[in-house]
């Protein structure tokens, strides 16, 4: 190393400074609240006890952390190593996407990068999809080809089907809610809590974000096929006997 050039962060480095402001209580408290129990979505996740705005906080001081480091945290135990490795990744990928700065190779790596994590289970809880599928995925997706999004929707795991769905945010946010539709078409029958929550989230936006009559006229083809918590979620910020009208079909 050159003298006087500082040392490049390490996986090491991150999660000293997150347990450096750990709270065991917080820890207990968040181990209940993602579900860490026997059988649960999130059974053997770890917590430090390290709520999200302070994670954020240190992932901000690791931007420089090489992308092999961020690697290491996602293959860590600890949920909140796996969450500020997320945040670092979010933040990289949005400068290789800013025209000063454009890297289409970066943006296809880090891509790949993220998909080889969700696949291999890397990104498993609906915190974690929640802050990357649609900061990563989403983006690059916007003016490409979609069919990868059909794919994880049809995988057998909880999270790749979740990424699917959360990816459509960014879609949503650009004023296109086609994707969001045709895999909540394909998504209707599938009762797992975390895939209904996402479903009727992503409905509810296309109604706030994009037209309120496209969503209507997705609700009068499929509200009764729709399961109970999916329905409420994607009727929310309808007019209340609008929202009855499709909660009693």
């Amino acid at each position: 190393m050159p003298r006087g050039s500082a040392a490049l962060p390490t996986a090491a480095d991150v999660h000293a400074a997150l347990a450096e402001v750990a709270d065991p209580a917080d820890a207990i408290h968040l181990q209940r609240f993602f579900k860490t129990g026997p059988g649960e979505y999130g059974e053997g996740d770890v917590f430090l006890g390290v709520r999200v705005p302070t994670t954020r906080s240190i992932a901000k001081r690791f931007a420089a952390l090489p992308l092999d480091e961020i690697d290491t945290l996602l293959n860590s135990a600890v949920h909140e190593d796996r969450l500020a490795a997320l945040v670092i990744l979010n933040a990289r990928f949005a400068a290789a996407a800013k025209p000063r700065t454009l890297d289409i190779d970066a943006q296809a790596a880090m891509v790949e990068f993220y998909l080889a994590a969700v696949r291999r289970g890397r990104v498993n809880n609906w915190d974690l999809v929640d802050v990357s599928a649609e900061n990563i995925i989403g983006p690059w997706l916007l003016d490409r080809p979609r069919d990868l999004l059909f794919e994880l929707a049809g995988a057998d795991s909880l999270w790749e089907r979740r990424v699917a769905l959360l990816t459509t945010f960014a879609f949503i946010k650009a004023g296109d809610a086609s994707t969001t539709f045709e895999l909540g078409e394909r998504l209707l029958d599938d009762r797992r809590d975390l895939i209904q929550k996402a479903l009727g989230w992503m409905l509810r936006e296309v109604g706030k974000r994009v037209d309120e009559q496209l969503l209507t006229g997705f609700l009068d083809k499929h509200a009764a096929q729709m399961g109970r918590t999916a329905l409420s979620y994607a009727t929310e910020r309808l007019d209340p006997a609008l929202r009855v009208h499709y909660r009693e079909l």
